[in-house]
């Protein structure tokens, strides 16, 4: 039995298009799959979706799918190498569209970080990686 994995991050919205601009047109991500309610993107590593919430409330009968998502729901991590491409990724994705929310900068635990948000107003991590690491 192996450990359990991330194989799939599924965004919930109440606006799949708007995220999927987002995810596709400012960060980049191709989708490869194009349901409506439903976009699947290409990313190394792990399968990443937008899914509408009533998809997700009609094919589970869930309540917690229902009503309006509020506050931060989740964040998501991307690695971008050396502070300076921190630096440049965070110019980057702010002239394509993302939410300024706070320049890069050395944080405590030692790597260069930068926060942007998507169009529901979830905050996202750029950070630098440590010397040895790899993306």
């Amino acid at each position: 039995m192996r450990y359990p994995r991330i194989g799939l991050v599924t965004v919930l919205a109440d606006d799949v298009d708007a995220m999927k601009a987002f995810y596709g047109g400012v960060l980049g991500f191709e989708a490869v799959e194009d349901l409506g309610r439903y976009v699947e993107f290409r990313s190394d590593g792990v399968r990443f979706a937008v899914c509408a919430r009533e998809t997700m409330l009609t094919h589970t009968g869930h309540q917690s799918y229902g009503g309006e998502a509020r506050g931060q729901r989740f964040e998501l991590a991307f690695p971008a190498g050396t502070p300076m491409d921190v630096d440049k990724l965070y110019e980057m994705l702010v002239e394509r569209g993302a939410g300024a929310v706070k320049p890069p900068e050395t944080m405590p635990w030692g790597r260069c970080t930068a926060f942007i948000a998507d169009p529901k107003g979830n905050i996202h991590e750029i950070y630098s990686l440590h010397e040895g690491e790899d993306i």
